[in-house]
């Protein structure tokens, strides 16, 4: 399989709750994310999302800090219980991007 990421995916344990930006409701989903970049983030949830849809969530870092976040969905796969989703950050500061690049460096270094 081909992997079109344009950066490496970090494995980082975190819970983002989301919500839908365009009125259509706000009810808060927790997810599970499975991989993050300095682009995106990786995740499953049980609920259906919409491709192309816009989410606000919290972040929550390794550090335990808590960043805003807006993604978009752009891959979803089926699993059997859940749903296996890929989206891009919208409007990133770059010092949150950078603080995602910095624990790539140190992850890279503990696993040596």
């Amino acid at each position: 399989m081909d992997d079109r990421r344009k950066t490496k995916r970090l494995d980082l344990e975190s819970k983002l709750r989301v919500k839908r930006l365009d009125g259509s409701g706000e009810e808060e989903i927790s997810i599970e994310v499975i991989d993050i970049s300095k682009v995106g983030v990786g995740f499953t949830c049980e609920k259906p999302l919409q491709i192309g849809a816009v989410y606000e969530g919290n972040l929550t870092l390794w550090t335990k800090e808590t960043i805003d976040a807006f993604i978009e969905i752009v891959r979803i796969e089926k699993s059997s219980n859940y749903y296996i989703y890929g989206a891009i950050f919208i409007g990133m500061p770059e010092s949150t991007t950078n603080r995602i690049a910095i624990y790539d460096v140190i992850h890279s270094f503990e696993q040596q």
